[in-house]
């Protein structure tokens, strides 16, 4: 019997076996490179010949003058991303649920939704034309009220809120999507109780609607956590110019440079070791967090 089980069980055993090799090749093979962070690295000697430096890649990289001020626009910018991308979809979510025209409803899913499809790359462009401070749009509208033209993508003072308010433009709609399907799975009988309670709208909202919608809340929350030290690594890349290092230099841009345009791999990937560490703590503490205030596990 157990026996007959397991023989019906084996095609979907199967049909996962593609997706585990992939993870293994991909992301499994390449954590054994990590050992360049412990090298002093040289392409030509490879890895098992180069020589063994221990943990001098780390001092190196802690006592760069610049890496105090990256580590510190990384978590900024990422802390003001999660919360603003959380936000942005529930407020979203709660005011779609009150619309009453399906044909309304779904057109603004669709318009929110669709630059979750473009590529930084694209988007870049587009940004850089409208947010330009001649010729931009953005601009141009500022200049009908008086205002000087801004170098949003130019100066410091702004570059870290362009960067969060189109990253949550761009993603926000996700996220919508995925708040309106929570929002299916509530009780309607909750509704009509409340209404016999003499319940309004907003009521509903804080006493049903916002309770029904909190496990989904709590896990993109908790999943969110673990990129804490991930601030964006394509879009900065897209955006940003010497110009606004002071304000929007990111772990990952520095990686780039430092090990694809200096060749310091092994510094490059010290960073990342560190980087890879400091994430499994907070996705760590996220989960233990979620279960402690939430009741709600992941695994």
């Amino acid at each position: 019997m157990l026996w007959k089980k397991k023989s019906e069980r084996l095609p979907l055993h199967l049909m996962i076996l593609p997706g585990l090799i992939l993870i293994v090749v991909y992301c499994y093979g390449p954590m054994l490179g990590l050992v360049i962070a412990f090298e002093k690295f040289v392409p030509a000697k490879g890895i098992f010949h180069s020589k063994w430096a221990g943990l001098d890649n780390f001092r190196y990289v802690l006592e760069m003058p610049e890496s105090s001020r990256i580590i510190y626009n990384t978590i900024l910018i990422a802390i003001m991303k999660i919360v603003v991308g959380l936000a942005a979809p529930i407020v979203t979510a709660l005011l779609l649920n009150e619309v009453r025209k399906e044909v309304f409803k779904r057109g603004i899913q669709t318009v929110i939704y669709l630059p979750h499809f473009l590529s930084w790359i694209i988007l870049g462009g587009i940004l850089i034309d409208i947010l330009s401070p001649t010729d931009g749009i953005v601009n141009q509208v500022l200049g009908w009220f008086g205002i000087e033209p801004i170098y949003f993508l130019g100066d410091n003072g702004w570059f870290r809120y362009v960067l969060v308010a189109t990253d949550t433009w761009k993603e926000f709609g996700f996220n919508t999507i995925v708040y309106l399907a929570a929002l299916t799975s509530i009780n309607p009988s909750l509704y009509e109780a409340a209404i016999v309670d003499g319940a309004g709208r907003w009521k509903q909202t804080l006493h049903v609607t916002l309770p029904g919608m909190m496990p989904i809340i709590v896990l993109l929350t908790t999943l969110s956590l673990g990129n804490v030290l991930n601030a964006g690594f394509d879009q900065v890349f897209n955006l940003y110019s010497p110009q606004v290092y002071e304000s929007g230099d990111i772990i990952d841009t520095f990686v780039y440079r430092i090990g694809l345009v200096d060749s310091q791999f092994g510094v490059a990937t010290a960073v990342g070791v560190f980087k890879s560490v400091v994430s499994l703590v907070f996705i760590s503490a996220s989960y233990y967090l979620a279960y402690r205030f939430a009741k709600y596990r992941i695994f």
